[in-house]
């Protein structure tokens, strides 16, 4: 987010607080998106109820959100919060489907969506769908919502470092999961 988009965002903020609707309005259109997409990948077919249910809780905690502090980071937590509380209270879901961004003209694209890009749809899906949820949570923050790695340490709760390690770690159990997807399938086991 630019310094310009970072300033009407805390006015913004600033007028929610004091009860402004248009500006939770206009707060919600920034970050709708993302928010879906984060809880896309944590919840599936439940993400659009997730957002809508975080957004509404939001709105009722903004009076416990520091001033000055980054809002994106703070209203991606809650998203992910309630999608995982969507998730618990749904059956297991087959497959966990993933809404794609399509990266905008002129944005340069990174390395690792460069390749995430190569592989199909289908495949990705159940790759990242078999992954375990703070993997999932971390990818989704990092590609899916584009949140800076200060932006992820914020809505994680941890050190700027962690979020290195995990992402880490994550992308490398994802190129794990895809290359058994695409290994031939064989009756011997594997070892590793």
């Amino acid at each position: 987010m630019r310094g310009e988009d970072r300033l009407d965002e805390t006015e913004l903020v600033e007028q929610a607080k004091a009860g402004d609707l248009d500006a939770f309005e206009h707060l919600v259109v920034l970050h709708q998106r993302a928010a879906l997409q984060v809880a896309y990948v944590i919840a599936g077919s439940d993400a659009e109820d997730a957002a809508q249910e975080a957004f509404v809780k939001a709105f009722r905690a903004l009076g416990r959100f520091r001033s000055g502090s980054p809002f994106r980071p703070w209203l991606l937590r809650i998203v992910a919060n309630e999608a995982r509380n969507q998730r618990r209270g749904a059956a297991r879901r087959a497959g966990l489907a993933l809404r794609l961004a399509d990266v905008p003209a002129g944005v340069e694209r990174s390395p690792e969506e460069a390749a995430l890009g190569a592989i199909s749809r289908a495949e990705l899906v159940r790759a990242v769908s078999g992954l375990p949820e703070r993997d999932r949570l971390t990818l989704a923050y990092r590609y899916f919502a584009g949140l800076s790695e200060a932006e992820m340490a914020t809505a994680m709760s941890c050190r700027p470092g962690t979020v290195k390690s995990r992402l880490t770690r994550a992308l490398a159990r994802l190129r794990q999961a895809l290359s058994d997807q695409t290994a031939p399938q064989s009756s011997e086991a594997t070892h590793g």
